[in-house]
């Protein structure tokens, strides 16, 4: 994989092709390798997906690890790569960096697809009952850290998050980054931050600022991708409705294949064919 020094570290990401960049953005406690499949049959374009810094193969810094860590480390990561015109896929916190950082660079994206990932400030009440009890504890002091540093509770449960079986092998690459409790800083800052009942009150505010953007940029294309729902699945039908009312130039594909919380790995090919057909049908990858 090519590497790039960002800051004070440096970035593992993939790339192939060449054109119009499409970049592949992951979310939680995975990596680039969760586009593996998805990104060869995506077709033409500069494809790249990068390692979030303390994920997969990027450097681990000495730093807390927060959402506008993230941010400055991927903005950083853009800017060194010299991305324009880009088209945006976001899994998982993944999404919600693609918005952040298209809310933040308007004039530098054409479009964003996206899957099961945060489109809104939620109550504990919107969140999905299946997992507000995880989430409390992961957000309460102490056990959250047994949970995410000691247990490795989301990388425990990965292969619970899919239909299609994760082969061995698979769980392993995504197992590789965290062999200290140290190094899953990473794990923990995320879970903690999922912005519900008003906290974290940073990461809150950057959603409300992203979802402004979202309600008033029509000329950016949105592709939200939506599946049958298997386990462990974010985006209820509610935050679908929540999408189509108030995310402007929207477009939502449906498909009745069952997915779990973790889309790219159970229907890669059905999210690449979504996606190279929308980019194609805007003319998206076109210069």
């Amino acid at each position: 994989m090519p590497v790039q020094h960002v800051n004070d570290s440096a970035m593992h990401y993939r790339e192939s092709g060449t054109g119009v960049p499409i970049v592949f953005l992951h979310g939680n406690p995975t990596s680039s390798y969760l586009w593996r499949h998805v990104m060869p049959a995506v077709g033409g374009g500069r494809l790249l997906a990068p390692d979030l810094i303390g994920m997969g193969e990027s450097g681990k810094p000495d730093i807390d690890y927060t959402f506008a860590d993230h941010a400055r480390y991927l903005d950083a990561w853009f800017d060194a790569l010299d991305l324009q015109d880009v088209i945006l896929v976001g899994h998982d916190w993944g999404g919600a960096l693609a918005f952040d950082w298209a809310a933040r660079h308007p004039h530098r994206v054409r479009g964003i697809a996206f899957t099961e990932t945060i489109v809104k400030p939620m109550t504990w009440e919107e969140f999905p009952e299946g997992g507000r009890q995880l989430f409390q504890a992961i957000k309460t002091d102490g056990i959250g850290e047994k949970m995410m540093l000691d247990d490795l509770v989301f990388l425990e449960r990965l292969p619970d998050s899919v239909v299609s079986p994760l082969a061995p092998g698979d769980v392993d690459v995504y197992r590789k980054p965290y062999p200290t409790r140290d190094s899953r800083l990473p794990l923990l800052r995320w879970a903690r931050s999922m912005p519900l009942g008003g906290e974290p009150a940073d990461v809150v505010a950057r959603v409300e600022a992203y979802d402004r953007w979202l309600a008033a940029s029509p000329d950016v294309p949105k592709l939200l991708l939506t599946f049958a729902p298997g386990p462990g699945v974010m985006m209820h039908e509610g935050l679908i409705a929540w999408c189509a009312a108030n995310i402007a130039g929207l477009e939502i594909e449906h498909s009745e294949a069952v997915a779990g919380h973790h889309t790219p790995e159970d229907q890669p090919a059905l999210m690449a064919a979504s996606i190279s057909a929308w980019v194609d049908r805007l003319g998206l990858r076109h210069p």
